[in-house]
């Protein structure tokens, strides 16, 4: 592993980000600066505190902190999305698969984060 961008987390994190920011943009005017902008600000900080935990690897206890930070934005993620949802049924399509996605990108980064409790010392 050389960069963060050779993570799997990274890359499905990314990829997630740019497709919900352009769904978000298709929300409504008035909820574009509401729900839209923290649903935005939310998949943002998923990938944004992986590259920066990444960046912090020699810290073990800061890697750790910032996947667990990712995770948490994560899981405010697929928060934002259910009320979407409910609140914009010509999304919902789009919004399940997200929401799946964002499922298999939770668990991909528990996992992870596992693995750096458990492992990282033997590597560092």
């Amino acid at each position: 592993m050389k960069s963060y961008k050779d993570l799997d987390i990274y890359t499905l994190a990314l990829s997630l980000f740019f497709r919900t920011h352009h769904v978000s943009l298709r929300l409504p005017k008035y909820e574009l600066y509401e729900l839209g902008s923290q649903i935005r600000r939310s998949s943002d900080s998923v990938v944004t505190n992986i590259v920066e935990g990444y960046g912090r690897k020699r810290y073990k206890m800061d890697f750790i902190k910032f996947l667990t930070y990712s995770h948490a934005s994560n899981l405010e993620t697929i928060c934002h999305i259910e009320k979407l949802i409910v609140l914009y049924p010509d999304l919902l399509s789009e919004m399940i698969v997200l929401q799946k996605e964002y499922d298999i990108l939770g668990a991909k980064l528990f996992s992870f984060l596992r693995y750096v409790e458990n492992n990282w010392n033997k590597f560092e």
